[in-house]
């Protein structure tokens, strides 16, 4: 009962964090484009189309510190103390961003997004909790669960806010904002206390020296963010640009972008429930596959007909759900003894830094034609799945204990 506590309490953290990040998509656009004035898209005269690209921007960026350097901290300091201080934060940042939506503060929205942002790059240090307490086929499976909790934040948030922006622009940040207190106490009662750490090396010192960019001095773990750098630019230039497809090539407005992205994230969601299963095929090869599928999806839409585009955004949900619970459960294996929560946010802060990368890329080649950052984006997914062969061939033997323990 313990144990399924635990995994509830990730998975809802899981939920509420990426709820969160994903609840001012269908709410700003309106505050910024609808051609009235008001303190936040008339701030110091600048373009509303500038003041909403920042808004977008700057809870992405917060993200990106967050994962590198939260899971490192809680090597340090502990799980549980570092997830009831970032949750409460994060509800306090939802907080703080209903007040800016009050007083039209456009100075105080983008702060209160970026350290709701920051606080809410925590999902290295909750994969690091479930790598902790769980072990073999239960602690893949486990994974699986909490990306299907990630996937489906992304699909309730817009829905969430949707749904309540009626009653004010600011409720859907109240409701965020309370849900994550109430899974803050949730985790207080299911995670037990830790042992103090016996380190005496400041939080700024492992800030510094401690980042999850740390671990790339290992050949394994460069090795490791290469190919997952590779096969995450995919996957981000599929997922920012295939609305911008839908909208050039079947002519779909927002309505129906928001029900094919609905599709792609319940079929993410639900091969997220039984993807982690145990297999006969090593992790490696099967995340070759997925890696392989992921690419071959995304080479569909932007090659394809307009209908068999649609299948594939759609289908594209199934290996990519399979990727995300074979990778992190087998670095847990293998890298644990560097630390989890490095680890963990190493593969969080690789996804992030992709985000970032392919949205500078594709305002480049979206000039020319939409195609093409989708080609680029199946070619490095598909070179990532020639890459994880090649790798399961040359680790084929190679002890886990060969690696350089945690210092």
């Amino acid at each position: 009962m313990h144990i399924k506590l635990l995994i509830a309490a990730a998975c809802l953290l899981g939920l509420f964090s990426t709820i969160g990040a994903s609840l001012p998509y269908p709410i700003l656009p309106p505050l910024f484009a609808s051609g009235a004035a008001n303190g936040l898209n008339s701030f110091l005269g600048l373009p509303p189309k500038m003041l909403f690209g920042l808004a977008l921007m700057i809870n992405p960026l917060g993200l990106l510190i967050g994962n590198t350097l939260l899971g490192p901290l809680s090597d340090r300091y502990g799980r549980r103390p570092l997830l009831m201080l970032t949750t409460i934060g994060a509800a306090l940042g939802h907080m703080l961003t209903a007040a800016a939506l009050l007083l039209e503060s456009y100075p105080l929205f983008i702060v209160a997004r970026f350290g709701t942002g920051l606080l809410e790059g925590n999902g290295a240090v909750v994969r690091a909790m479930l790598a902790d307490r769980l072990e073999g086929d239960l602690r893949v499976r486990a994974m699986s669960w909490l990306n299907g909790a990630f996937y489906l934040g992304w699909l309730a948030g817009p829905l969430l806010a949707g749904a309540t922006v009626a009653w004010g622009v600011t409720v859907p940040f109240w409701i965020a904002a309370g849900a994550l207190v109430m899974t803050s106490l949730l985790v207080a009662l299911v995670l037990p206390r830790e042992t103090p750490s016996l380190a005496t090396t400041s939080w700024w010192y492992v800030a510094r020296h401690q980042h999850a960019f740390h671990l790339l001095r290992h050949a394994d773990l460069r090795k490791l963010f290469i190919v997952q750098f590779a096969y995450t630019c995919g996957v981000t230039a599929f997922y920012e640009f295939y609305p911008l497809w839908l909208v050039e090539f079947p002519g779909y407005g927002t309505p129906g972008i928001a029900w094919v992205t609905a599709g792609l994230c319940a079929v993410m969601t639900l091969t997220a429930v039984f993807a982690g299963g145990p297999s006969r095929f090593a992790p490696l090869q099967r995340a070759a596959w997925s890696a392989f599928a992921c690419a071959t999806a995304i080479a569909a839409v932007a090659l394809g007909h307009v209908w068999l585009g649609l299948a594939a955004i759609v289908l594209f949900g199934i290996p990519n759900a399979f990727y995300n619970a074979i990778v992190p459960g087998w670095c847990a294996e293998r890298f644990g003894a560097l630390g989890q929560g490095a680890v963990m946010g190493l593969l969080s802060t690789t996804f992030c830094l992709a985000n970032i990368v392919m949205a500078l890329a594709g305002s480049v080649l979206t000039l020319f034609d939409t195609r093409l950052i989708l080609l680029l984006g199946a070619l490095l997914s598909a070179w990532a799945a020639w890459r994880l062969m090649g790798w399961r061939v040359q680790m084929a033997g190679q002890p886990v204990s060969n690696l350089p323990a945690r210092e």
